[in-house]
């Protein structure tokens, strides 16, 4: 996946900046990876102990759905100011930061008594979070290259697939914790959420903000990496000379492409995420941990469909192409899931994610070609957090149709409607700048 046609290639026949990506990559992403898996478990592990948290407290589905989604709100609306704030403070502080309170609201989950505690909670665990993956992603753009971005992102992004992979199998065993007045559920939370917190610690101790902090790094492959990504703001710099208001970049249509673009991929996203659970409980008679291990099966799938369709992406070019064929897969599968019993309903949805997982992965290196480095981590951030309102929208839906209508069928027909609609409107998304690309002053970093 290449994403940096706008600027020339790195020197193919620099040995030391070489050496320095690869330091780079073996250095900081496993654990990117592990903090994204520790991180989507503690934003969906809901979806397992939905049934106890109905049974124990008395949470329904409108609740619960409204409770997921809640956290998508936190998120959206903290997210660009919290990536602001990465820009200032550094990656190292802010993201150790973001990870301590994302795990101790997550453990703070085990002791709610009622929809209010759950709605606050919820509401909180997104504000904690907001920052972390635009974060990450503007980590990118200070220590590498623009031809090893779309590589690093594609490795990143699958934690949330291998999160949702062992999420399931996990949770399963953790709720058949009992001991010290508590119930399963609540021993998940508090097991789940403290990992975070235990792993942040090591956070601050491994990560560096800027290249020249990196002591794994010698003082020539720290300059060698630093004077790269500046010749490559140089050569954006050369042809993005506007510098429009903030409301100007607001009204960017290809910003907003984006945006809507990336919203109706997270709409079938996280209808999955919250209620598929539900789903393959219909299907018989299972234990916790059986459904945990049938959850896993469709993020399998998607695993390895993720890097097919970037391999496929990469050597065939046509980004556009590609993730409208990942969104018809989805489309055709959720539609299908609605013409059988649960278990063909479960066949078809893991047909789906090998779509809108895939069609997740490729998103991301449209918009970092057409934005300009020094605010694609402010807008990315935007993006993200209004694409990320689909994860409100989406289990708010499904909660309100289940207990009102007693099926979510009405919900899963209108994600096949918006996966066609996203996979039409992607063909007019562009992957370059415009020789006057907008580079808004008041997204600047200081």
């Amino acid at each position: 996946m290449n994403t940096s046609s706008n600027v020339s290639a790195a020197p193919a026949n620099d040995p030391v900046l070489a050496r320095a990506i690869q330091k780079v990559k073996r250095h900081v992403l496993p654990l990117f990876v592990i903090m994204f898996i520790v991180n989507y478990i503690d934003r969906v592990n809901i979806g397992f102990v939905r049934s106890h948290m109905e049974h124990d407290l008395g949470i329904g589905a409108a609740a619960y759905g409204f409770g997921a989604g809640l956290f998508f709100i936190g998120y959206a609306l903290f997210e660009v100011p919290s990536n602001m704030l990465l820009q200032k403070v550094g990656a190292r502080i802010w993201l150790t930061r973001i990870m301590f309170t994302w795990g101790i609201t997550a453990t703070l989950m085990a002791f709610i008594q009622n929809e209010t505690h759950f709605y606050i909670l919820r509401f909180l665990l997104g504000v904690a979070e907001a920052g972390f993956f635009p974060g990450v992603i503007y980590y990118f753009t200070r220590w590498l290259p623009g031809a090893e971005r779309g590589k690093a992102i594609a490795i990143f992004l699958s934690g949330s697939a291998l999160a949702s992979l062992i999420s399931g199998p996990l949770s399963g065993l953790l709720l058949q914790i009992t001991g010290m007045g508590l119930h399963g559920w609540q021993w998940m939370y508090i097991i789940e959420g403290m990992a975070s917190v235990l792993l942040c610690f090591f956070v601050w101790f491994w990560l560096d903000s800027k290249p020249h902090d990196a002591k794994w790094l010698s003082r020539q492959e720290q300059d060698a990496l630093v004077n790269e990504i500046d010749r490559e703001q140089r050569e954006r710099d050369a042809v993005n000379t506007v510098k429009p208001t903030l409301g100007k970049l607001l009204k960017d249509r290809q910003i907003m492409l984006f945006c809507a673009i990336y919203f109706c991929i997270q709409l079938t996203i996280y209808a999955a995420t919250f209620w598929l659970p539900s789903i393959i409980k219909k299907m018989g008679d299972l234990s916790d941990i059986q459904v945990g291990f049938f959850n896993s099966i469709p993020w399998l799938i998607s695993i390895i469909a993720m890097y097919a369709f970037a391999a496929l992406a990469s050597r065939f070019k046509h980004q556009q192409a590609w993730i409208a064929a990942a969104l018809l897969i989805a489309a055709l599968g959720m539609f299908l899931s609605t013409t059988g019993g649960p278990i063909f309903a479960f066949i078809a949805i893991c047909f789906a994610a090998i779509g809108f997982k895939s069609a997740s992965s490729l998103f991301w290196p449209i918009p970092q070609g057409y934005l300009d480095a020094r605010i694609a981590a402010a807008v990315i951030a935007l993006i993200n957090s209004i694409g990320n309102l689909g994860g409100f929208v989406a289990p708010t839906t499904f909660g309100f149709l289940e207990q009102t209508t007693g099926s979510i069928q009405g919900g899963l027909y209108g994600l096949a409607g918006t996966s066609i609609i996203a996979a039409i409107i992607v063909f007019f998304a562009k992957t370059k700048p415009k020789p006057t690309a907008v580079i808004p002053a008041a997204l600047q970093p200081a």
